[in-house]
């Protein structure tokens, strides 16, 4: 089984909050965008807390993130994954993002936001003690907008996204 890749990060030196996934699924890999899964509800959210259209061009809505100063990665570089399912995922296959590098570009870096359990605990594992200035940046677990995480009403998500993006 081959390995998937994740895309580069979405961010720039304004960059005041990371919002860091797992690893893209198969329709976001497909399509070569962020959360392109028709039902995740990543834009969503994001569209609603950050008053933007969901549904613009891939393009309009991580230049309004950008603006904002939300950044978007993923911590996997790379692993073995035979579905889109981060259960799924081989530990044992796991390349974790360049995140020295990441927050030498993106110095105003001040809270990475966990797109669901898989990104933090991966985080945790991988990239917290490897990196050390991250001990200095606030960390917050939000509810996956995955549409396999389906036991989390859409209001509570959205609840939780709009208190970590204020």
């Amino acid at each position: 089984m081959s390995a998937v890749r994740s895309f580069p990060p979405i961010a720039d030196a304004s960059s005041r909050v990371l919002i860091l996934g797992s690893m893209p699924g198969k329709a976001s890999l497909e399509a070569g965008e962020y959360y392109a899964h028709p039902r995740n509800a990543f834009w969503p959210i994001t569209g609603a807390v950050l008053d933007f259209d969901a549904q613009a061009p891939y393009d309009e809505r991580t230049a309004v993130l950008l603006a904002r100063g939300v950044a978007l990665w993923d911590v996997l570089e790379s692993c073995v994954r035979p579905t889109s399912m981060d259960a799924d995922i081989d530990e044992a296959s796991i390349v974790v993002n360049d995140f020295h590098g990441l927050l030498e570009r993106s110095p105003g870096i001040e809270r990475i936001c966990f797109n669901g359990t898989k990104a933090a605990q991966s985080f945790a594992r991988y990239v917290a003690e490897e990196v050390g200035a991250v001990d200095a940046i606030e960390q917050v677990r939000l509810p996956s907008t995955s549409p396999a995480n389906a036991s989390i009403p859409y209001p509570r998500k959205l609840a939780a996204w709009r208190e970590a993006l204020a």
